[in-house]
């Protein structure tokens, strides 16, 4: 049985991270992917008796961590649900806002993808799951049982920007039509055979893995309903920090920021007058991104792709 001690993580851009939020000692703040509570420790840190952490997790084995650090910090809360879902949780403790600072560590922890069981790794064989929350939604092996050709490899494409898409689709429902795919050393043999041009130092069902991945977990969807969310709960003044690790979460929160730091409202009703507030700014960007330094990439090659973006509120 894993254990949550068990895979170790390591938190990438922690001082950089908790450092942006520029953290007041009697301030309320999110960390909406609280994983193994490395950057939630670190804000505790500089929290003062009247401060208030609340983290957030999909993932059971991090809540039991969440719950530990609960139980020793009377100043911080854990809750199981997506930060997609911070909107509704900040409104019923009251917080629409009044938030401080709010983190996003994005993407899949360590611990994840080094625990065969949970199914993120073709490195580890193990059981074809991918769900961050292995209790709620389809398994990646029951959605591939049931996707059509096209669906599978518009998720390859889309979400894994893998240029073999369709072959790789077509790969897997030819096969899967003699068994059932149950494994990620399976899916990930015959994703590899279907592959004809092997990227240099990645292995060749890389793309597709990581699109099914983020297919499953609806990570995308969450990203942008997250980042709307998190609008409405900071206050004026408050710090939104977000950390990417691949292309298409970077895009999303670079043009969140941008849309709101322009003042760009989302829809204009057409022939109907447009207060000036509707065009003001509620963002303003912090700096230029951010990325882990030579040293911390030497010491953790997982945090190479990080990426760190910064915006305050102004309205």
């Amino acid at each position: 049985m894993t254990t949550t001690s068990q895979f170790r993580h390591v938190t990438v851009l922690l001082e950089e991270a908790v450092e942006a939020l520029a953290v007041r000692v009697d301030g309320c703040y999110l960390d909406g992917t609280f994983g193994r509570g490395g950057h939630s420790r670190l804000i505790l840190e500089r929290l003062g008796p009247g401060g208030r952490l609340i983290g957030f997790d999909k993932d059971p084995l991090a809540i039991t961590t969440g719950l530990e650090l609960a139980a020793e910090d009377g100043r911080f809360v854990v809750v199981q649900r997506s930060f997609a879902e911070l909107g509704e949780e900040v409104a019923v403790r009251g917080l629409v806002g009044q938030v401080s600072g709010i983190l996003l560590d994005l993407g899949v922890s360590s611990p994840q993808l080094d625990d065969a069981e949970r199914g993120f790794s073709f490195l580890n064989d193990g059981p074809l799951d991918m769900r961050m929350n292995p209790h709620v939604g389809q398994s990646a092996a029951e959605w591939l049982a049931s996707a059509d050709e096209e669906e599978i490899a518009r998720v390859f494409k889309d979400y894994g920007e893998e240029r073999f898409a369709k072959r790789m689709a077509r790969a897997v429902v030819q096969r899967r039509a003699e068994r059932p795919f149950e494994r990620t050393a399976d899916l990930a043999e015959v994703l590899k055979a279907a592959n004809p041009a092997w990227e240099k130092n990645k292995h060749p069902a890389t793309r597709a893995f990581q699109g099914l991945r983020i297919h499953i977990n609806n990570e995308l969807g969450d990203l942008e309903r997250g980042l709307d969310a998190a609008l409405e709960a900071l206050e004026v003044g408050g710090r939104l920090v977000v950390i990417s690790f691949h292309s298409l979460e970077d895009r999303i929160v670079k043009q969140f920021m941008r849309k709101h730091a322009k003042g760009e409202p989302d829809k204009l009703p057409r022939h109907l007058p447009v207060a000036v507030k509707a065009f003001e700014p509620r963002l303003k960007l912090l700096g230029k991104p951010q990325y882990a330094s030579d040293e911390e990439v030497r010491a953790n090659p997982r945090s190479r792709s990080a990426v760190m973006r910064v915006a305050e509120k102004l309205r």
